[in-house]
Formats: C-alpha cells, sequence, structure tokens
C-alpha cells in the first residue's frame, strides 16, 4: 500500500492560512468539492469520494487515530461510476457517516497541503508528506513539522481522529 505522513489541525480560517500555504508551495490554489461516503469497514476506513465534475475514487485507508504526524496506509482506485458504486456499498457495507468539504489544494514538494472548511464543523489544514516505498517515517515527520513552523501550527492545533469521527460527536 502506499503511505504518508498525515496531520489534521485546526484553523481560524481558510482564508487566514492561504497566503501562507501560497508562499509555502510549488503548485496551486487548485479548489475541490469533496462528498465523502463512509462504509462499515472491520479494519481501518473506506469511503467513497464524488467530485463535483461526476468522478470519483474509493479509498481504503489506516491510521491510528492520534494528534500530531502519523502514518497512514492507503489505496485508492478511480470510478467513473460514484453514484451506482456507493448504492451498491451501501447494500453491501451499509454507510456510518457522510463528510462534504471545500477543500483548497496546494502542492509544495511532494507534500499536498489541504485547507478544508468542513460542512458543519469549519476549517482545518491537512498536510500529507507522501513517502516512498524505501524512506522511513522519519524522515515524513520531519517534514510535516517543518511545515506546520512555517505555516504557524502550534501542537495545541492538531486534532485526532477523522472528520467523520468530529461530526459523529458534536
Amino acid at each position: 500500500m502506499n503511505r504518508n505522513i498525515e496531520i489534521k489541525a485546526r484553523i481560524a480560517s481558510v482564508e487566514a492560512l492561504l497566503p501562507l500555504a501560497a508562499s509555502v508551495a510549488d503548485e496551486g490554489p487548485t479548489l475541490i468539492q469533496q462528498d465523502d461516503s463512509f462504509f462499515a469497514c472491520a479494519q481501518g476506513r473506506l469511503k467513497l469520494r464524488q467530485f463535483a465534475d461526476g468522478r470519483g475514487e474509493l479509498i481504503f485507508y489506516q491510521r491510528a487515530d492520534s494528534a500530531g504526524p502519523k502514518t497512514s496506509f492507503y489505496q485508492r482506485s478511480p470510478t467513473e461510476s460514484p453514484d451506482s458504486l456507493r448504492e451498491v456499498l451501501t447494500l453491501a457495507h451499509g454507510v456510518v457517516g457522510r463528510v462534504q468539504k471545500q477543500r483548497t489544494l496546494f502542492i509544495a514538494g511532494r507534500t499536498r497541503i489541504h485547507l478544508d472548511r468542513v460542512a458543519g464543523l469549519g476549517d482545518f489544514l491537512e498536510l500529507e508528506v507522501v513517502l516512498a516505498p524505501e524512506e522511513s517515517e522519519a524522515d515524513g515527520v520531519a517534514e510535516a513539522h517543518a511545515l506546520m513552523a512555517k505555516l504557524g501550527v502550534v501542537p495545541g492545533q492538531l486534532m485526532q481522529g477523522a472528520y467523520l469521527d468530529l461530526l459523529a460527536g458534536r
């Protein structure tokens, strides 16, 4: 499976962080509407992500629900039929939740910087440092910490769990 090092942090506002993210990025901003349906899954998480243009991708991932940089193992499979795939997965596994967000994506080297406005929750920053197969997790953690410092993210802003968990806990 693919691996990355991730952090999620609560931020005051997407607009406030836009200039800082742009200053460290090589690419972006790209605006993306995402509608994620989560399905019952015995280990890890299984979600179907649908984009505004009608495309989608099925994503399976496993990661700890701790605050701070953590390793995420993931696999993605694109689909041109997300609506029918959602119906099949709902029948087979049941939907456990849905997360809708507007994402502003920047790329800084190999790191995806997500500025997310999540319906019902507010604004967040996610960093995903993509690791090469032979690379140590420590390299990705160091890169995540360096970007956090450049973006002004402090440990008290770091979040545990997924957006789905936060929505369920409201």
